[in-house]
């Protein structure tokens, strides 16, 4: 695989898509991704010193951070993996995120920008409950 690294001018955002090689760029990541204000819902969730990664990647990637780091033998729709107090990193499955889009009849843009948000709850320190619904709830008003 290749991959593709940018960054953001203010270094706040690092982005990653893991591209298969007989795959192109354009095809992989910007047609099949809409825009998502990720960084700026980054920075309303995080703050604005917070150093994070964003991956975009593919089921297989996506089962085998699950399966190594959580023992989860299913492919996640969305991955946060704390590396220190200000820095973390989340893997963004963009082909789960497609399929639950159609099968909840909704934009893949509100999908994948509900699925960062979770993410970012996350390495808030929020787990699954009705706080982490509420704060998902609240941030996604102020991007839709």
């Amino acid at each position: 695989m290749r991959t593709r690294r940018g960054r953001s001018r203010n270094n706040f955002l690092r982005f990653s898509a893991f591209i298969p090689r007989a795959t192109s760029i354009r095809r992989t990541v910007l047609k099949a991704v809409p825009k998502v204000p990720f960084e700026r819902i980054a920075r309303e969730v995080l703050g604005p010193r917070y150093d994070l990664s964003l991956v975009l990647c593919g089921d297989a990637l996506a089962r085998r951070l699950n399966a190594q780091y959580r023992k989860k033998n299913y492919c996640s729709n969305v991955l946060s993996f704390p590396l220190a107090p200000t820095e973390g990193e989340i893997f963004l499955n963009t082909r789960a995120a497609a399929r639950e889009a159609r099968k909840f009849r909704v934009p893949l843009r509100a999908r994948l920008t509900l699925l960062f948000i979770h993410g970012c709850l996350h390495l808030r320190g929020l787990r699954h409950g009705k706080e982490m619904e509420d704060r998902e709830s609240k941030v996604l008003s102020q991007f839709t």
